[in-house]
């Protein structure tokens, strides 16, 4: 509607990421990338849950290192096309995001919350990492320490806590999120399109390079 995609994440009961959601996503996205009528993309989740992480019964079965590193490197690569898709893509987190549904997010170009969210990567408790880029991601966002403090202890923070340190933007009411979020897809809808894209490129590339070659 008016320029602006909305997917939503819904795969009960808790919105785990499956290698067939993260194939399904990838999808959408390479349609959605073709079409011209859409200009922002806005991402959410349903119920009590934006994504609650990876699917525990999955990596149960991973049981060798290749099993694992074609894990992680599939859903980096999906996540490395969000981050890098040309049109920018709103997070609308409705729900917990936590594990792989954080990293997942991290991707996205804008980060808004509803008010009682919790974000964390709880993988250590699993006795794993986080597998899809948040060891990089959340320490270039939040700074080392802090990043280094959740990703070994495995503790969340909730959405207030989150926008202070800048994980988040802006955080709202629950029955606020989506029409704060779509409005705000709206706006960026409606400049200029050829600017929106090569600022979000701009913004993108220069963030992996230092001040002068940015």
């Amino acid at each position: 509607e008016e320029c602006v995609a909305t997917v939503t994440i819904n795969y009960p009961p808790a919105n785990v990421l499956t290698p067939q959601g993260l194939m399904e996503l990838a999808s959408t996205l390479d349609e959605l990338a073709k079409n011209e009528h859409v200009k922002v993309l806005v991402l959410t989740g349903t119920g009590r849950f934006f994504i609650a992480g990876a699917d525990i019964r999955v990596l149960a079965e991973i049981d060798s290192s290749s099993k694992g590193k074609v894990m992680a490197l599939t859903g980096q690569g999906i996540f490395r096309k969000m981050e890098t898709w040309p049109k920018p893509i709103i997070a609308a987190i409705n729900g917990a995001c936590l594990g792989g549904g954080l990293e997942l997010a991290m991707c996205c170009h804008i980060r808004l919350a509803a008010e009682g969210i919790r974000l964390g990567q709880p993988e250590i408790n699993l006795g794993i990492i986080p597998g899809f880029g948040g060891t990089q991601r959340l320490l270039r966002i939040i700074g080392q320490s802090k990043a280094t403090e959740l990703i070994l202890t495995g503790d969340s923070i909730s959405a207030q806590e989150g926008r202070s340190l800048g994980l988040v933007s802006q955080v709202f009411p629950p029955d606020e999120l989506m029409r704060q979020a779509t409005g705000l897809a709206r706006r960026i809808a409606s400049k200029g399109q050829m600017a929106v894209r090569a600022a979000l490129k701009a913004i993108r590339q220069g963030s992996e390079l230092g001040l002068r070659e940015g």
